[in-house]
């Protein structure tokens, strides 16, 4: 439940580090603010096409695993700072979905996205963001290096 005046942080998670550094930083901030903390799962569609059967599976596999992130990422974030968490699943390009959710809903203060170190992952939906944020979204982007420590991030927060 959003509390008007109150901060809500979005965080587009996945499995990796990153993310969870990103995730980390906003439940801190968002407890040291009396915030609030929503994360969102994209499922991105799958750039080879297959029969029907072999595409429902992957479908099927892809939100099983969304699932499992979320109630780990859910459940560990209850853990360390007492606090709920609202998460979100979409299907589409993470982009797309992430400005579409802002632009929904207006209670969103602060995007915060995750930094992969160099040479790990890309940085693809960093670099969207940075190149297009005033065009895009209109709240403020934080990025956290995803090779921060707890104590590091608890130290900025």
């Amino acid at each position: 439940m959003h509390i008007p005046g109150e901060v809500k942080f979005l965080v587009c998670v996945d499995s990796s580090d990153e993310c969870k550094a990103a995730l980390r930083f906003a439940c801190m901030r968002a407890k040291n603010s009396a915030g609030s903390v929503c994360i969102l799962y994209v499922i991105e569609p799958n750039d080879i096409q297959h029969f029907a059967g072999v595409e429902k599976v992957m479908e099927r596999e892809a939100e099983e695993e969304a699932n499992r992130v979320l109630e780990s990422l859910k459940k560990e974030t209850f853990n360390e700072f007492s606090i709920e968490i609202e998460t979100i699943i979409s299907y589409g390009v993470k982009y797309t979905k992430i400005v579409d959710l802002i632009n929904e809903d207006k209670t969103i203060s602060i995007l915060v996205l995750g930094a992969a170190p160099e040479g790990k992952g890309t940085n693809d939906l960093i670099n969207k963001f940075s190149t297009g944020l005033t065009s895009s979204i209109h709240i403020p982007l934080t990025i956290v290096p995803g090779n921060l420590s707890k104590d590091e991030i608890e130290k900025i927060t």
